[in-house]
């Protein structure tokens, strides 16, 4: 087994020509030195130079990957997808900088804790961006596609059939959802089994995003997510439409006039997809006004003098899920198998304890991520498991739950055997590019093999994207575990993530005690504050007991701004958005 030092430098090797040599030669081995010092940026573009008229930016996807092109919230189930419709696609509500709703949208609501209802109002007036008028009824379509029995997205769950009359219309044996009732054009009404805190948070349980009916409702809803409406001619309500379309590699957007807080300043906005290989050279030499960093890179960017850095963090985390189980498409259910390989809760935490991802965050990422004490970040305040230790570096730990468990090394080969004598081996999922994946992973592998673990990586190499996710979604036989993120959004209800019947649960845990908290951040009750921290942290104990997923990192978003960029605003709540954005000269600083 490999020791500190060697690791050390075999992590040196790996991170050659990254500019991190001297804080890997500062540790002189010892990984547990390291520690993170937190980056902090501005979310605001400050620019006084004066804007021309119109123009167009241009914005890099940073992507390993083409994106699918699927451009509805509805369907759509790829980030890149989700970060293109922020151009083109908007909540009917507005949020604050704690992610409530609030009245400041295209669409305002009363609520009635009595009934158990909602009441939404629409703004006068408004359009989709082909000028057809936007009513109540948009919404009350989406909700109905979403619930539709054919309907073949991931959104349906605990949080839809929480509308009355929903679980019957998705089942087959209603005509229509009950709970929903729509008094006139800009009126709508919705009933629900209970009122409960993520219905007031933004991305959470009140529909925020409507469907045209108009275009589409004569597609089958089987076949809406592949047809030429939603792929070739969308439409949204956001302050840029789609023009022309490269499918998977380019949108062309322009200014939607129709758009509810008037026509935006710039005129166009194109998005190309660009590798993270090049995002650094392409951003120095003022190819793209606009990128998200590889945090992995900084170290060649963060001193370009043509650029503005602006930072948040991100609403996502990183962490190592094992597989313990499989899903009953059909029944609708995750099925936790005993039997399974990683199914001894020892044996995770083990895995847990011996990453070292201070020694990580420090060396790797400069301070731009942080390691997570929970799986929900510390930027949801009151939420986030603050106190919690999480699960820190102590390979001795490590080592000595798995020597109790009955893991030892009985043929002397240097790896632990099951407590039944048999070989154990772990496959590793992980997918292709982005952040210095390859080294992580690589690290992360030779820490287990520091105590005994014979890890290597599942299919022998990393994965792309969207197999890795069909692999998870699949249960296929050849992963153990994996690292992915999981994008919280706005809402850090874990209902859709870590419910008993998610079919986005991949690890497919399940138990009485998860179901039982998860249902209770789903009732009233949970509308006091005092009572849904407590669950919070109920639920996230619990996590760490019985580590179904280990928390490794929270991250900082970093937008690289072009100095020709006025008004870019990234910070959470703001109310300013797209539409205000302007260039004061016509060619990009270089």
């Amino acid at each position: 087994m490999l020791n500190k030092m060697i690791v050390s430098f075999f992590l040196a090797a790996l991170l050659g020509g990254c500019g991190n040599e001297n804080i890997l030669s500062e540790t002189d081995g010892n990984v547990s030195d390291s520690s993170v010092v937190i980056q902090e940026f501005d979310t605001v573009m400050n620019n006084d130079d004066p804007a021309i008229t119109g123009g167009m930016l241009k914005y890099a996807l940073v992507a390993e990957s083409s994106f699918q092109g699927i451009f509805n919230p509805v369907f759509s189930e790829d980030s890149y997808d989700e970060e293109l419709m922020g151009l083109s696609h908007e909540s009917i509500f507005s949020y604050d900088e704690d992610f409530q709703l609030t009245q400041a949208g295209m669409a305002t609501f009363v609520v009635n804790e009595n009934l158990k209802t909602v009441s939404i109002t629409l703004q006068d007036n408004l359009k989709w961006s082909d000028g057809a008028a936007l009513t109540v009824d948009d919404i009350l379509y989406a909700y109905e596609v979403i619930g539709h029995p054919d309907y073949p997205g991931s959104l349906y769950g605990e949080a839809f059939a929480n509308v009355l009359g929903m679980t019957e219309y998705h089942e087959g044996t209603a005509d229509a959802i009950s709970g929903i009732e729509v008094l006139d054009d800009t009126h709508l009404t919705i009933a629900f089994k209970e009122l409960n805190p993520s219905i007031f948070q933004a991305g959470g349980a009140l529909w925020s995003q409507p469907l045209p009916r108009h275009q589409i409702e004569s597609i089958p809803v089987s076949k809406m997510a592949g047809s030429a409406q939603l792929r070739e001619q969308p439409v949204g309500t956001g302050p840029f439409r789609v023009k022309e379309i490269v499918p998977g590699e380019s949108v062309l957007f322009e200014a939607n006039e129709y758009y509810w807080k008037g026509k935006p300043k710039l005129d166009h906005i194109l998005v190309e997809v660009v590798g993270s290989a090049t995002i650094v050279s392409e951003m120095e030499a003022g190819n793209y006004d606009v990128a998200i960093m590889p945090t992995s890179s900084y170290e060649t960017y963060k001193d370009f003098d043509n650029i503005t850095l602006l930072g948040r963090e991100e609403l996502a985390t990183t962490y190592i899920g094992f597989k313990l189980g499989s899903r009953d498409v059909e029944a609708g259910d995750n099925s936790l198998n005993l039997s399974s390989k990683m199914a001894d809760a020892a044996l995770r935490q083990a895995m847990a304890y011996a990453l070292d991802n201070e020694f990580v965050a420090a060396v790797l990422f400069d301070g731009l991520r942080q390691p997570a004490n929970g799986m929900i970040p510390s930027v949801f305040e009151g939420v986030s498991a603050d106190e919690a230790v999480g699960f820190s570096y102590d390979p001795e730990k490590a080592a000595s739950l798995l020597d109790e468990a009955g893991y030892l090394d009985n043929d002397g080969d240097g790896f632990r055997e099951t407590p039944e004598g048999e070989q154990l081996e772990i496959n590793f999922a992980a997918v292709s590019g982005g952040d210095a994946a390859e080294t992580v992973v690589a690290y992360y592998i030779q820490q287990w093999q520091e105590i005994g673990l014979n890890v290597s990586l599942a299919t022998g190499r990393l994965i792309e994207y969207q197999k890795f996710h069909d692999m998870l979604a699949s249960d296929d036989s050849s992963i153990d575990a994996y690292q992915a993120t999981w994008d919280i959004g706005m809402d850090p209800n874990p209902t859709e993530m870590f419910s008993g019947t998610s079919a986005l649960n991949y690890t497919r845990w399940s138990s009485e005690k998860n179901d039982f908290l998860v249902d209770q951040l789903n009732v009233a009750g949970a509308l006091d504050k005092n009572a849904r921290m407590r669950i919070y942290r109920q639920w996230q104990a619990l996590l760490f007991e019985e580590a179904p997923v280990i928390p490794t990192f929270w991250q900082t978003q970093i937008f690289a701004v072009n100095n020709r960029v006025k008004n870019f605003n990234i910070r959470y709540g703001a109310t300013r958005g797209w539409e205000t954005i302007e260039l004061t000269s016509e060619e990009p600083v270089r």
